[in-house]
């Protein structure tokens, strides 16, 4: 399906790996020209190169800038001054136990998390309500729902996602710009993958065993009973981001494959 996206310009935050670079090419398949954004130029521009040879007919931009820095985000903005998609993904995880946390590390997550994302959302937003079309899309998990209770620090930063999206929804009211929430359940990116091999370190199981055990005693309520893959997520996100998701804003869309109960 053709999702009218072809040389829109699609900024993804954190997609040099995992579910921010599914999506970015996600967006690249689709044509359009995608502004890859992480903190070394060097991994930065390898994904430029790979998109743009991947997909001639695009033109991806190479934005090496730490977003949680308020100069970096500055200089962003004078590169890129205005897209046509915000894709606020970037983030950081950890799993801890809460009395382990101390307020820095609940400091820290607050401004990557949050604070990111809403500098970008309030830059880019008066000019997507200039034009009457935009997309800011939020990348939460089912934590910010549903707290597995093995990152406290990170889900209270999903749950705000949550709510910042639908206030800034609520600042575009009779437009064609919407604001929403994709929530990812457990996802097998290359952090996860990581924590993983972590986990089982000292495991007898046997590797190719590991999602499925995970699944079973810490994800019991997945319907599907495995980790989603990042290119799900992209090809979700892309439809959120198409002329034809017009008919819902301030939602939060959920792709946890039933892991999160519904309540009729």
């Amino acid at each position: 399906m053709e999702m009218g996206l072809t040389h829109k310009r699609v900024l993804v935050t954190g997609s040099t790996k995992g579910i921010g670079r599914a999506i970015a090419t996600a967006f690249a398949k689709e044509g359009a020209d995608v502004v890859i954004n992480g903190r070394r130029a060097d991994t930065v521009q390898g994904v430029v190169d790979d998109l743009a040879a991947a997909y001639p007919a695009t033109k991806p931009i190479a934005a090496p800038f730490d977003i949680s820095d308020q100069a970096a985000a500055e200089e962003l903005f004078k590169l890129v001054p205005t897209v046509d998609v915000l894709v606020n993904n970037m983030g950081i995880f950890a799993p801890m136990t809460y009395d382990a946390i101390d307020d820095a590390t609940w400091e820290r997550f607050f401004k990557v998390n949050v604070l990111s994302g809403n500098r970008l959302a309030r830059h880019y937003l008066p000019g997507m309500l200039a034009n009457d079309f935009g997309r800011i899309i939020f990348i939460a998990s089912e934590e910010a729902v549903m707290p597995s209770g093995e990152m406290p620090q990170y889900s209270m930063t999903k749950s705000m996602n949550l709510s910042l999206a639908k206030s800034l929804s609520k600042l575009t009211v009779g437009t064609h710009v919407t604001v929403n929430t994709v929530m990812p359940g457990s996802t097998l990116t290359e952090g996860v993958q990581q924590m993983l091999n972590k986990m089982y370190a000292e495991s007898d199981l046997p590797a190719d065993q590991w999602e499925h055990d995970f699944m079973t005693h810490h994800r019991p309520l997945s319907q599907i009973q495995r980790l989603i893959r990042p290119a799900e997520i992209g090809r979700l996100t892309v439809f959120v981001a198409s002329p034809f998701a017009s008919s819902f804003s301030g939602e939060a869309l959920r792709a946890d494959g039933g892991l999160v109960p519904t309540i009729f």
